[in-house]
């Protein structure tokens, strides 16, 4: 065991709360698991975290009024203003903070004309997930990948799955100090061969995912970006540089969609996304269908067309059924009828690896050869049922499939 003692039991993996647990903490955390199993873990009482600081939760301690510092680095892509102020570069909202405010991400803050992140090394969320679960269907499959957060998204999402970490300020939520080498050192430990920066947004902890991808890339371990893809072109292009995949929450193919259910715009993102293409770094698209919402057949067929013309049939896209969430809770779940017309219509416009997401047991969680039509990689869920690919190439036609298999 390491210096940082990393905990693992049958249920959740994950950092854990140091010494003595109060009903508070056991409540807290049991209340937040009970409605997010599966997708996040915060850190579980069950243990003792050894060689780690945990930050107490306080709303009044952070930020401004200047507690939590071991947190707060300067912040990479801004630009100074006058009068104290800054532009943030990171994210194409493009903040112009006061001094002594934050931008739209709630972890980034201006003081005094310097720019600062307050999520620097304060990781609240460590998971060991399936890698299926990102879902990546061509990235190392049934292999285990690390899985890390800090708080904080630049998107207000309504449906939110993880919104308990994603919508709040960092200092509201429980974390602990740790640093990159950490993270690589128990990835390392474990044998498992990547890390995955997810749950929350990864763009607005980037000083943090950027500095484990590299401790991570020197070590043989690869890398992986589960994102809405809101980020500038300066930023992605270096992240590009040390990261393996990434993972795009596409999530319409509407203005309206993108401004009125997730604070943003849709434009960046499909910058985004061929910019990833440019870089060659593996990517797959992930579209959660909401119901009445960005659904329409007419949506997802222009929506198909743009991602074949724009990137290419290879790109994997999975539609995914939603489920009453967040502030959401008035919709009634997407009938999985919906998602497998939008499989249907991603397969007549040209995709060629098209899944259904969100349905267990489903067909077309598998992968198919786009040859012989064989199935060449059988799923249920996140478990791997069967696996008939070799060296990256269908084992009955020796149809190449793109991906990252090794």
């Amino acid at each position: 065991m390491n210096k940082w003692s990393f905990h693992t039991n049958p249920y959740i993996s994950c950092l854990s709360l140091p010494g003595q647990v109060t009903r508070r903490d056991f409540l807290r955390t049991t209340a937040t698991l009970g409605g997010t199993l599966g997708t996040f873990s915060l850190f579980s009482p069950s243990f003792s975290l050894a060689g780690t600081d945990r930050v107490p939760e306080n709303k009044n301690e952070g930020g401004i009024k200047g507690a939590s510092e071991q947190f707060v680095t300067e912040a990479k892509y801004y630009r100074k203003l006058d009068g104290l102020k800054v532009e943030c570069e990171l994210c194409p909202k493009k903040c112009i903070v006061a001094d002594m405010e934050r931008g739209a991400c709630g972890v980034r803050e201006n003081r005094g004309g310097v720019y600062y992140t307050l999520v620097m090394n304060r990781l609240c969320s460590f998971n060991i997930d399936p890698i299926e679960k990102k879902p990546l269907n061509h990235f190392l499959p049934a292999t285990n990948v690390t899985s890390i957060a800090t708080p904080g998204c630049n998107f207000e999402c309504r449906f939110c799955l993880n919104w308990q970490i994603s919508q709040f300020r960092p200092e509201e939520i429980s974390c602990h100090d740790v640093p990159p080498e950490a993270v690589v050192e128990e990835t390392v430990a474990r044998g498992i061969p990547s890390i995955a920066y997810t749950y929350s947004e990864p763009v607005v902890f980037f000083e943090y995912m950027y500095e484990v991808a590299k401790l991570a890339r020197a070590r043989g371990i690869k890398n992986v970006v589960v994102s809405n893809g809101y980020i500038e072109e300066k930023p992605l292009r270096d992240l590009c540089k040390v990261v393996d995949a990434i993972k795009i929450d596409l999530k319409a193919f509407t203005d309206s969609f993108y401004t009125n259910i997730c604070a943003g715009t849709l434009k960046p993102v499909l910058r985004t996304l061929k910019i990833i293409k440019e870089e060659g770094v593996w990517n797959e698209i992930v579209v959660l269908l909401v119901t009445t919402l960005n659904d329409g057949e007419n949506e997802i067929r222009d929506m198909c067309k743009w991602v074949v013309e724009a990137l290419g049939p290879d790109v994997p896209m999975h539609f995914s059924r939603f489920h009453k969430e967040y502030m959401l809770q008035n919709l009634p779940d997407t009938p999985i009828a919906v998602i497998e017309r939008a499989r249907r219509i991603a397969v007549e416009e040209g995709v060629k690896f098209a899944y259904v997401g969100n349905v267990p047991g489903h067909k077309w969680e598998s992968t198919y050869c786009p040859k012989c039509g064989k199935k060449i990689i059988g799923r249920v869920g996140f478990y791997i049922a069967s696996r008939d690919i070799k060296n990256g190439t269908c084992a009955y036609c020796g149809e190449s499939i793109p991906g990252v298999w090794r």
